[in-house]
């Protein structure tokens, strides 16, 4: 190695450009650091380190791409700042808010010498329980030998939990976003086309939209998952290249991601014709679908939305066909990063409703292959928890009666 190299910084900053649109407004970042701070000041915490894509990007805006490397956005009594890799150069400080600070991988662990940097001479740590690795453990009780741990993964998913004004107006323009999504997949779906091209017209369609309704925005991350026939059974599928045929059972899922915010659509369809055993099957979950709409409301806990819901099912013989809970959370999540888990419609969960909680309904039977009426029939909508009951967010309509694709 050269002295040259020997005299490379360890960290340094780089304000590069001017400062980006965000998300949100600057006053609404200030509300959730506030609120992060105050929780911190009567817990006794010094220093926050927050390392998931959903925080950091919570608490900044700033949605990161890992790739390996450690990021972290660091909070104390005087603000947040945002730890970012050399390999992004001046983005995360142009798409945060708060301070940034790079660090270089010329030598190993320079992200500790930046963290440490940040987080100054902390009694007490907070961090993500839920995030960290084993790795990034034995690194951590290293560097900071004599600091107090405790876990901020709790507190900061209930802040998410309950949405702002603001949220409720991206996540709104979201869903109908999804719809779009939803119309193109629809108009695209005939015997013998495959899978992937008309997921593919359904997630071009949002892209679309996105870029005009969010021109400041960041777009990445859009995608569908559009399945056919015995594809149907999981909620998470991937696309594959099947080519459709009369009378196969379709789902539709659609996924708008705008600045790390997730929305969805998801619709049961049928090719041509459903038979009567199949007709049942759909019509039963559509039923649940409606009861768990009814039921949306505050004060209600999660877990009693979900029991009478599989009361509906046990009644008509069909709960042994459940295949996951009836709903979760919406905000800062995606297929690969966060989860709200405290607000979700399991038998285990009972979190009380809250007005400006956002969450789903989305029942789904799977019945297997051998059954007269096999595949995976669900009905996902987004309905947003008011003082008075709630607010369906969701358009596209589901059912037989729209739903059979001619």
């Amino acid at each position: 190695m050269s002295n040259h190299s020997l005299n490379r910084a360890e960290y340094f900053s780089f304000p590069n450009g001017e400062k980006a649109t965000l998300p949100f407004s600057d006053s609404e970042y200030h509300r959730r650091l506030s609120a992060l701070q105050s929780h911190m000041n009567a817990s006794g915490i010094d220093t926050v380190v927050l390392t998931s894509m959903h925080n950091v990007a919570y608490y900044t805006g700033f949605l990161y791409c890992a790739f390996g490397r450690p990021y972290a956005a660091v909070v104390n009594s005087a603000g947040i700042t945002t730890l970012s890799a050399n390999i992004d150069a001046g983005q995360p400080w142009r798409r945060c808010y708060g301070e940034n600070l790079i660090y270089t991988d010329w030598k190993r662990d320079n992200f500790w010498s930046a963290l440490k940097k940040l987080s100054g001479n902390p009694k007490s740590l907070a961090l993500e329980y839920d995030h960290i690795t084993i790795d990034f453990q034995r690194k951590l009780k290293h560097h900071f030998a004599d600091v107090e741990l405790t876990d901020i993964s709790g507190f900061t998913m209930q802040s998410r939990m309950k949405k702002s004004d603001e949220e409720i107006a991206l996540i709104t323009k979201a869903a109908a976003i999804a719809d779009i999504g939803g119309q193109a997949i629809f108009n695209e779906i005939a015997p013998g086309k495959r899978e992937i091209d008309i997921a593919m017209a359904g997630r071009n369609a949002m892209e679309i939209a996105i870029a005009s309704e969010f021109p400041d925005a960041e777009y990445r991350d859009t995608w569908v998952w559009f399945q056919s026939g015995l594809n149907t059974d999981g909620a998470h599928n991937p696309v594959t290249s099947r080519k459709l045929r009369h009378g196969d059972i379709l789902s539709l899922n659609a996924f708008p991601m705008i600045s790390g915010y997730y929305t969805a659509l998801e619709r049961t369809l049928f090719v041509g014709e459903a038979t009567d055993a199949e007709l049942a099957i759909w019509e039963a979950n559509v039923g649940a679908h409606k009861l768990g709409l009814s039921l949306i409301r505050p004060g209600i806990k999660c877990s009693e939305i979900c029991a009478q819901l599989n009361s509906f099912f046990e009644e008509k013989e069909l709960l042994q066909y459940r295949t996951f809970g009836y709903g979760h959370s919406f905000g800062v999540l995606s297929h690969y990063y966060g989860r709200e888990a405290g607000l979700e419609l399991r038998e285990d969960i009972d979190t009380i409703l809250e007005p400006n909680m956002v969450i789903s309904i989305e029942p789904m039977l799977t019945l297997p292959e051998d059954h007269e009426a096999a595949g995976g029939y669900r009905e996902h909508d987004i309905l947003v928890v008011n003082e008075d009951g709630a607010k369906n967010i969701t358009g596209f309509p589901y059912g037989p009666d729209h739903n059979i694709v001619q």
